[in-house]
């Protein structure tokens, strides 16, 4: 996996304090995308140990409350497995921590992956300039969902999280 940027005391990308990973890779093309510099799955750098190490030791300050990602799309093909290992290692070592993914893809389309159980929160949906709202909260376009991973997936149906 390869990334291009980390993100420390992030208050845009969900609840709290956070620290964001911005990985390489993306297939949507959203027309007005903020990050097309990230669509580019051999952009950026490894996602080596040093970078590891930079988010855990964001991680383990009290006041941060978890980590974001986003990017490019960390749910891109070449991306899931390293997103997934990562997602584990960090619920096991941060488990009050938590994890928001920000995505391209549908919930129908991802609920099923591995990393969905590391996860807490889920942005779906690919951004849509003609539905772009500066006033939504955790999302840019009105067709986006801001969903809570664990309650949907105990339900069987989306879930959306108390914004």
């Amino acid at each position: 996996m390869r990334y291009h940027n980390i993100t420390k005391d992030d208050m845009l990308n969900g609840d709290g304090l956070r620290v964001v990973l911005w990985v390489a890779g993306c297939a949507h093309g959203c027309r007005e995308c903020h990050n097309p510099v990230t669509w580019d799955s051999e952009g950026g750098l490894p996602f080596d140990e040093a970078a590891k190490n930079e988010l855990f030791e964001q991680l383990e300050k009290d006041y941060i409350s978890g980590i974001t990602y986003s990017g490019g799309d960390p749910l891109f093909p070449g991306n899931r497995a390293d997103i997934t290992a990562l997602a584990k290692e960090i619920r096991e070592k941060f488990p009050k921590k938590t994890q928001w993914l920000y995505t391209g893809y549908e919930w129908n389309e991802v609920q099923k992956e591995s990393v969905m159980s590391y996860l807490d929160v889920v942005v779906d949906g690919k951004f849509e300039v003609e539905q772009k709202d500066t006033q939504l909260h955790w999302k840019g376009s009105k067709n986006q969902k801001v969903i809570d991973v664990q309650d949907s997936l105990k339900m069987g149906k989306i879930v959306l999280h108390d914004s």
